[in-house]
């Protein structure tokens, strides 16, 4: 039994040595350095929480934050809206609906740099296609977005583009609608039922396990928003889509701020752990699990 159990060990060794070696002690490290002043070309220095308190005054830190704020409420919602709206369609018995369940994903598996540079042409003042089909629809031309030039457009745009990769939640949205017992909706709609009752109260409750997964992974991947502020607009215009992974970046790699960065990234799993928590505990009354 002790041979079998060494045997095991030895086989999950190299993933036990690659998680301690490049997850355990970086997150430690991370720690270590929050508490420091450590400016990369010279030794970290103990500093208390002192990275913590300037992060309270620091007025751009809290810019930040209400940028990835607004961007977080405004994706995640809205994606989840339109990947369900994506799914119902995908969801019907038609010839060919595999190809569109296809189509439809595919802008999931494009890198994410070079969606960004698509759409920084996509959401061109002057020459980009959704500008250009506004104008088809007679839009007046005081009327057009600016998008990444306008500082009260450019985080709407980047809102606009994150609906580009909702075709991979429709497609898990897809597989939810298919495991519905059809028996449901059959004696659903023998009780006089319509669409909007059968989907209200069989369709939502059926599939909210999914719905809170993508909402709760929306959640954390909408906090460390970055690449495409950082393709897009580098945080401009006037700091508009300062995300914070952004301004962490630049307080690590630019400002050579190590250590102030490390309390970023901390406060940063505390908002994440915060809000993931309410997220789940506001959910147990609306989530309806298989027994």
């Amino acid at each position: 039994m002790k041979s079998r159990t060494w045997t095991g060990l030895a086989f999950c060794a190299p993933l036990i040595f690659g998680l301690l070696a490049f997850t355990v002690l970086p997150v430690i490290a991370s720690f270590w350095f929050s508490l420091c002043n450590y400016p990369i070309l010279e030794p970290p220095s103990y500093v208390g929480t002192a990275n913590y308190v300037e992060l309270a005054k620091d007025d751009q830190f809290w810019h930040s934050v209400r940028n990835t704020f607004m961007y977080v409420l405004g994706a995640v919602p809205l994606g989840m809206i339109v990947g369900l709206s994506l799914a119902l369609l995908l969801n019907q018995k038609v010839p060919g609906i595999k190809v569109f369940r296809t189509l439809f994903f595919l802008p999931t598996v494009v890198p994410l740099v070079a969606n960004s540079v698509l759409w920084v042409r996509l959401l061109n003042p002057q020459q980009g296609l959704i500008n250009a089909f506004l104008r088809f629809l007679h839009f007046p031309a005081g009327w057009l977005p600016g998008w990444l030039s306008d500082e009260h457009w450019a985080l709407p745009g980047l809102v606009l583009m994150s609906l580009w990769g909702a075709g991979g939640g429709a497609i898990l949205y897809v597989a939810a609608l298919q495991d519905v017992p059809a028996e449901l909706f059959e004696a659903a709609e023998l009780d006089g039922a319509g669409p909007r009752q059968r989907f209200r109260h069989i369709t939502i409750p059926m599939i909210s396990p999914v719905l809170l997964f993508t909402g709760v992974m929306g959640l954390i991947g909408g906090f460390q928003e970055f690449a495409r502020a950082f393709v897009m607009t580098k945080g401009g215009p006037w700091d508009s889509t300062l995300f914070y992974c952004l301004h962490l970046f630049n307080s690590a790699f630019t400002e050579f701020r190590l250590g102030y960065a490390s309390a970023m990234a901390w406060v940063l799993f505390a908002i994440i752990l915060v809000a993931t928590w309410v997220v789940m505990r506001s959910s147990m009354k609306h989530v309806q699990y298989e027994q």
